[in-house]
């Protein structure tokens, strides 16, 4: 099973922690010794060797500075912005609003191969529709008081999914049934995405597969997720965007997509679900 997704963010920061450690036994010196050399407290120094407290860039420099370390300062910059960037908080994300947000993944799709995703409780992105993206990016701008893009955002969010029938790409998506039952809009919004759902389907770059409510699970739903090739993995929780990009975590990810594609169904069977919740809005 999936590890937390915040673990290899802390095992980054962990990493850097461990670092500066290394180079203030080399350098034989004294966590007092550190704290003597920078003018810290030394329970600063023991927050940054414990991985506590990130470092910030001018931590670092310091603390290399003590090591006369210099030399290595660079590096270990780059390697704690890296930690920073795995756990980004959505109200920085989408500080100036959901726009540029959408447009800021296009490199990232055009350049995977293969897209798997996972979604427990709504339409994966590249699949929806002009009225269901519109409510809930409405939502979330309301929910996160966020500067109202949304119909940028939206032009934007439907402008990326031209991936799905344009370039070399394949989508293997899953969706819990639940997905399709969630009101997102009116009636005539879900009408319209759940119908293009089914038309979606018929795209030859396409698998969309429905875990039914009855199906036994082997697998208990999690956080969305996706996956690009076997490079990254973004799982989305309440409040931010956690990117991993270990091998072995975007290995457990890639473990659970598999899980859940053993309990999922496919064409007749899944458009049969679908058309059933299309039903149901009557």
């Amino acid at each position: 099973m999936p590890t937390s997704p915040s673990s290899s963010v802390q095992s980054a920061r962990k990493r850097v922690a461990d670092r500066l450690r290394e180079l203030r036994r080399d350098a034989n010196l004294t966590a007092t010794d550190i704290a003597d050399r920078t003018g810290w407290y030394k329970s600063k120094v023991s927050r940054l060797e414990n991985a506590v407290t990130p470092p910030s860039d001018d931590d670092i420099r310091a603390w290399c500075r003590a090591c006369d370390a210099d030399g290595l300062a660079a590096d270990l910059i780059a390697a704690s912005r890296s930690a920073d960037n795995m756990y980004v908080e959505w109200r920085r994300l989408q500080r100036t609003g959901l726009r540029r947000l959408q447009e800021s993944y296009v490199p990232l799709f055009e350049r995977t191969r293969l897209f798997r995703i996972y979604c427990s409780n709504v339409v994966p992105g590249l699949l929806q529709t002009d009225g269901y993206a519109r409510a809930l990016l409405g939502s979330i701008t309301a929910f996160r008081d966020a500067p109202n893009d949304v119909s940028e955002a939206v032009a934007a969010r439907l402008d990326r999914s031209r991936v799905i029938r344009e370039g070399n790409h394949r989508f293997a998506l899953l969706v819990e049934e639940a997905a399709l039952r969630h009101r997102v809009g009116d009636a005539e919004a879900m009408a319209g995405q759940l119908g293009y759902l089914l038309s979606a389907m018929a795209l030859p770059s396409v698998s969309l597969g429905v875990i039914p409510f009855t199906a036994e699970r082997r697998m208990w739903m999690i956080e969305t997720f996706s996956i690009y090739d076997e490079q990254q993995a973004q799982v989305e929780l309440l409040t931010a965007q956690v990117n991993v990009t270990a091998p072995s975590e975007v290995g457990q990810y890639v473990k659970a997509f598999g899980e859940f594609a053993k309990l999922a169904v496919h064409g007749a069977e899944a458009r049969s679900l679908i058309t059933a919740a299309i039903d149901a809005l009557e």
